[in-house]
């Protein structure tokens, strides 16, 4: 088995994202993304493969949403709870970074609800109206946009 390191997302991990996510957002820890919106947005994903059995099953999975010449969010990220421990998910956050920091980003945010990890890599908890990028282009949409329980995180990288 070859070592497990995040690589760019291809469309035949779609639906491997999609399970993925799925299982969060049933627990209501993440927010449901139709599998139409994961084949339009592969370019933005970064995945873990677990290569055994030459099934390569998505395991963890992390997105990037630009905003701004400066800012950039963290999305979607998720490990398979079969993993966890492993790092996966500091991998998948250092590899989303530098993918920023590549494109001239200044600036990472997160909405989480596990803001204790983000804080390990530097993020800091703000206000959500430090924010109105994210707020008047997604959160709009949103179902939870008045009654919003996430905390915006912000990292300078």
């Amino acid at each position: 088995m070859s070592e497990m390191k995040p690589q760019a997302a291809k469309i035949i991990h779609a639906q491997g994202i999609h399970d993925l996510l799925a299982q969060y957002s049933k627990q209501e820890i993440l927010l449901p993304r139709p599998i139409s919106e994961i084949y339009t947005l592969i370019p933005q994903f970064f995945v873990i493969l677990d290569e055994r059995d030459d099934k390569y099953d998505v395991i963890a999975c992390v997105a990037i949403e630009v905003f701004s010449d400066e800012l950039a969010e963290v999305r979607s990220l998720a490990v398979n709870p079969d993993y966890k421990g492993q790092h996966l998910g500091e991998q998948l956050l250092i590899t989303i970074e530098d993918y920023a920091r590549s494109l001239g980003l200044k600036k990472m945010m997160a909405l989480t609800y596990v803001d204790t990890f983000f804080h390990k890599y530097g993020y800091e908890t703000v206000e959500m109206s430090s924010l109105p990028e994210k707020v008047w282009r997604v959160c709009v949409k949103c179902p939870k946009f008045h009654h919003c329980d996430e905390i915006p995180v912000l990292k300078i990288l």
